[in-house]
């Protein structure tokens, strides 16, 4: 198990009865989390001292309890800064723990910058949220396409990259589908060193193209596979779908 231990603006605080509090720079946010599955004595302090608790509804979804958290905030990574605020089903614009898989793979981007530091290093992120791994990758030195079907996502992405100082960075901005975007980049004829994907368990695309993960992911890596050169520097696939163990995956 990789972990992601070199955060100053982000800790786990504690954990306990189906919750996560955590501290997102100066403030504590408590969130649910449903693998949490054990109990907590809850002596640290800071479980008194919310900024804001997300609670979820038996009902499914559920609602944010505010008591002092601005609408917007930010956090930065190393080199990175990212705009922070909590919106639909608990979350802030950002998952910490995929900071490792940053680290992992900006070290492949530069060890092949410096074996041929004039060549370039195109990386595709697919269904690519906030753009934390397009930063990383960005800032080590690869382009990036980054794909995402959401405009407000791809907006927050770049609102992101301009908090990072990468805002002339080789970076291609696209609100697309993810797998007819790789269906026309197939059909062109284009190639990536690396390819970069965290799908939904569910998801719509623009057009109300359905996604599914079981029946969507194995068909979709095979399309991928096209788009790659004869030696890729690395493929990352990341999924947070429960029902999917790490060996099917």
């Amino acid at each position: 198990m990789w972990i992601a231990n070199d955060w100053s603006d982000y800790e786990v605080i504690d954990t306990g009865n189906g919750e996560k509090l955590e501290r997102w720079g100066n403030y504590i946010l408590l969130r649910p989390d449903p693998q949490v599955i054990w109990s907590s004595n809850r002596k640290d302090p800071r479980w008194k001292k919310l900024n804001a608790h997300y609670h979820r509804s038996n009902k499914g979804g559920g609602e944010w309890e505010f008591f002092d958290l601005p609408d917007q905030w930010s956090i930065s990574y190393k080199d990175l800064t990212f705009q922070l605020k909590p919106f639909s089903f608990k979350h802030t614009g950002l998952f910490p723990e995929q900071a490792v898989n940053w680290d992992w793979f900006a070290s492949l981007i530069r060890s092949r910058r410096a074996s041929a530091p004039s060549a370039e290093i195109k990386v595709l992120n697919l269904f690519a949220y906030t753009g934390g791994a397009t930063l990383a990758a960005a800032a080590a030195g690869a382009s990036v396409t980054h794909v995402d079907a959401s405009k407000g996502m791809v907006q927050w992405a770049k609102e992101n990259a301009a908090a990072s100082h990468l805002s002339d960075a080789p970076i291609r901005w696209l609100v697309d589908d993810c797998v007819k975007f790789v269906e026309r980049e197939i059909r062109r004829g284009n190639h990536y060193d690396a390819i970069i994907m965290d799908p939904p368990s569910y998801g719509r695309g623009p057009k109300g193209e359905i996604w599914k993960i079981e029946d969507s992911i194995y068909p979709f890596l095979e399309l991928c596979t096209k788009l790659l050169v004869k030696k890729p520097l690395f493929v990352l696939l990341n999924s947070y779908t429960t029902g999917l163990q790490p060996a099917v995956l």
